[in-house]
């Protein structure tokens, strides 16, 4: 059975879940309005395989659906032109949630994400991040979570070069995680299909692909 905060929250982020067999293109203000990092997402979707959900803004939804029935092949790489931002990109992989991550040692600490030393898209996060530094206080790997609703947080994570294959991100994705757990929502995680360090990270901190899909559009 499917976790009930993960339903909670995909019917919060997208506007409509579940659904029926067969893709179901539905309308939510929340993509006529900023996301978490101030920035718009005109167009959300999550595909079980089964069935999906693809949320745009409602003024948005007669033209997606025309475009879905007329050229379903081409769906995914004409949705920018379709919610009328055709200078933006489409983001498509697989979507990943755990409700029982890698029971993997801590690694970081927790620090306001306007800390000295942190790279810039952890400064996009208005909420505490996780944070590994050297002996002499240098970041290597940071986690923030991405709170889209009470229901449900995506992870991301990055490793400075010199840091990498260490097993930081796998462990500060875990423990991220289980903070996430803690507050009563589920944690996800999302990265392009081609990504293979991230599918990597994702597998060992406990969050496995299950073949469900997540794709949209997204400023450059």
């Amino acid at each position: 059975m499917l976790d009930r905060r993960l339903q909670l929250h995909l019917a919060a982020w997208l506007g409509q879940w579940p659904a029926g067999p067969g893709l179901h293109v539905v309308g939510s203000h929340r993509r006529a309005k900023p996301a978490w990092d101030g920035r718009l997402r005109p167009a959300l979707a999550v595909d079980t395989g089964r069935s999906a959900v693809l949320s745009v803004a409602p003024d948005r939804v007669a033209a997606v659906r025309a475009l879905a029935r007329g050229v379903p092949g081409r769906l995914v790489a004409a949705l920018p032109e379709a919610v009328g931002l055709p200078q933006w990109c489409v983001h498509d992989g697989p979507f990943r949630w755990s409700v029982a991550p890698a029971p993997l040692p801590d690694v970081g600490e927790w620090t306001e994400s306007t800390a000295p030393g942190l790279p810039p898209w952890l400064r996009l996060f208005d909420r505490p991040v996780l944070v590994v530094r050297d002996a002499n206080g240098n970041y290597l790997a940071g986690a923030g979570m991405k709170r889209h609703d009470a229901y449900g947080q995506e992870l991301a994570v990055g490793t400075v070069p010199a840091a990498r294959g260490r097993g930081l991100a796998r462990r500060l994705v875990a423990q991220a995680a289980r903070r996430v757990l803690d507050e009563g929502a589920v944690p996800t995680y999302l990265h392009e299909r081609d990504n293979l360090a991230s599918a990597r990270v994702a597998d060992a901190a406990g969050f496995p692909d299950r073949g469900w899909r997540a794709y949209g559009v997204y400023p450059r």
